[in-house]
């Protein structure tokens, strides 16, 4: 019996699982790309050479007043990086520190601190611009500019409406409703109002109850996509005039940035990201074996559930899924929590289309996906384990222990020609069946 010993992230450590080779079916990873060297030199050449677009200095006028769009902390994007050398660029073009708005993008979350100001946008960036932390319940604060063909009326942050030019900063990453993360996300939810949040995010679901999630909102999906089309239709009527995004590797380092055209570079952004990120496989798999790729990405389960959502496209329906998830703040948000233990699903679906909410609808997805499933076990802490089995999962204090507990239901299933695979970075690595 010829063994193999695989390490998965968990929170700052890692846990090891020895399976028999003969059972594996895949190890899956991110592909292997050269990451940006200089990660000013790849923003200052994205301002420069971009896509769709002339260059960000033959579109800003000396005198504009210009709102910059930047994602909130809870998003890995770089924006200390970028935001300098973005300014850096207006203020060659002729904009004044004065002439220049940055509005981050909380979408429905909180305000920010001024410390986490500081984090976002770099030490040297807070002092010398204005910060704006978009509220998306304060109707005063917003303005609307038309409406979309879904019947949404498109309210958005006034302060980027009445700039001349707005550029949209973000990182273009894989979501689980509107296919894609960055580029129109910056002003939808980004910047708009909470009931244009809530209309465009409740497409997440089909129109007819009992329905449940909607197959067109998917992962890497855009095409027929309309809650992707809700919002590229807001950005359209904000009409951006310049968009920088990150794009980053399944292990978090920089891939490159992309600019230029609000729509055309993302787009490009999109592409480069399926290409490098995305992992063909042939077959779906008995059992698989993953990780959100630790701290900070297994922080809570709200931020955990990435994996899951990636995993069960390499994995069989009633199949076994297992999971390295350390989650030291496991109850956080609590709106996601207090969703996520429901367990009557009917009710549940009802609830959420009576109050949709976007923690509510990660946190129903969540379950239907561990629903689908034979079973799911859970390797975390031990004061967790009472939270876990309230979320439908098997909770196990070792990756060895919850393998143990999975052989045992395979052979009570009789299956001795299982095939597991194993995903180390679930949150980042997105399997792809070919058809």
């Amino acid at each position: 019996m010829c063994m193999k010993t695989f390490s998965l992230p968990c929170g700052k450590g890692t846990q090891t699982v020895s399976l028999e080779e003969s059972h594996m079916l895949y190890d899956l990873h991110g592909n292997d790309v050269t990451v940006a060297a200089d990660e000013q030199a790849a923003v200052r050449q994205a301002l420069r050479q971009p896509v769709g677009s002339a260059p960000l200095r033959d579109i800003i006028q000396a005198g504009d007043t210009v709102a910059i769009i930047v994602s909130d902390i809870t998003r890995l994007v770089h924006t200390d990086v970028m935001l300098p050398v973005i300014v850096e660029e207006l203020n060659s073009i002729g904009v004044k520190d004065e002439q220049i708005t940055v509005i981050t993008a909380q979408g429905t979350h909180r305000a920010h601190t001024p410390e986490e100001d500081a984090i976002v946008c770099g030490q040297e960036m807070a002092k010398r611009l204005r910060i704006v932390n978009h509220d998306c319940r304060n109707d005063e604060a917003l303005t609307c500019i038309g409406t979309t063909t879904y019947g949404n009326d498109v309210y958005i942050n006034a302060e980027a409406v009445k700039a001349d030019k707005v550029i949209l900063t973000g990182s273009v990453s894989f979501h689980p409703m509107a296919g894609f993360g960055g580029g129109r996300k910056a002003v939808l939810p980004g910047i708009a109002g909470y009931d244009t949040i809530m209309r465009n995010h409740a497409m997440a679901l089909t129109e007819d109850v009992g329905g449940g999630c909607n197959p067109l909102c998917e992962t890497s999906l855009l095409e027929h996509n309309p809650l992707h089309d809700d919002m590229r239709q807001a950005a359209e009527m904000l009409n951006p005039a310049y968009l920088v995004n990150t794009v980053f590797t399944a292990d978090g380092e920089l891939y490159e940035v992309v600019g230029g055209h609000w729509h055309e570079a993302w787009k490009k952004g999109c592409e480069d990201l399926l290409r490098i990120a995305s992992v063909p496989i042939q077959e779906l798999s008995d059992v698989t074996i993953g990780s959100a790729g630790g701290y900070p990405k297994d922080m809570n389960l709200y931020q955990s559930m990435k994996a899951h959502m990636n995993s069960v496209f390499a994995t069989k329906p009633g199949g076994i899924m297992i999971f390295t998830l350390d989650c030291p703040d496991i109850k956080e948000p609590a709106i996601f929590t207090n969703w996520f233990f429901r367990s009557n699903m009917e009710e549940f679906e009802r609830d959420l289309r009576a109050d949709f909410s976007i923690p509510a609808f990660v946190a129903f997805k969540s379950r239907c996906i561990i629903n689908s499933m034979k079973q799911v076990y859970v390797v975390t802490r031990p004061e967790n384990f009472d939270i876990i089995r309230q979320s439908g999962q098997i909770p196990a204090a070792t990756l060895e222990e919850a393998w143990a507990m999975a052989q045992e239901e395979l052979k009570r299933e009789g299956k001795d020609d299982y095939m597991v695979t194993v995903m180390g970075h679930a949150s980042a690595t997105f399997p792809v069946l070919q058809k």
